[in-house]
């Protein structure tokens, strides 16, 4: 496995793979359309926010993060609990003194993976599209 930049042409995988995501999870209501799930993606490919973890040639896994936020970080189902998440986060810590997110608080499973990968959750808020309360966790590096 190895994390390098998406590229354009990959918008397509990497969308597929976040609007699988939100099937999954029957908590998530869906606000927006696949169209626009793909410009979002388009949208940080373009900006450099956007590595891809992958298995061969085959993309598994991508991770958004810029400006000291992580925007995004999602696997196919296959390839979670791989170690490929925290590969992902690595890379973006590696990246970035500090990092931020905001995870869904009903996604009880990226709460633990993001506690376990160092984040302190720090306050609780709902400014998502989806109008549903988040936790806003925080990392900060060795100094």
């Amino acid at each position: 496995m190895r994390v390098t930049r998406a590229r354009p042409w990959e918008t397509t995988v990497l969308a597929r793979i976040l609007w699988d995501f939100g099937g999954e999870a029957a908590w998530l209501p869906r606000v927006r359309t696949r169209t626009e799930e793909a410009r979002l993606i388009r949208r940080m490919v373009r900006r450099g926010w956007v590595h891809v973890a992958r298995r061969g040639a085959r993309v598994v896994g991508f991770i958004a993060a810029g400006e000291g936020e992580i925007h995004a970080l999602y696997l196919l189902p296959e390839a979670r609990g791989q170690g490929i998440g925290q590969a992902l986060i690595a890379h973006a810590q590696a990246r970035s003194p500090r990092l931020g997110l905001w995870a869904h608080a009903a996604n009880h499973p990226a709460r633990r993976f993001y506690a376990a990968a160092g984040f302190r959750p720090v306050s609780v808020g709902a400014s998502n599209d989806e109008r549903l309360t988040e936790i806003r966790f925080e990392w900060e590096g060795a100094a």
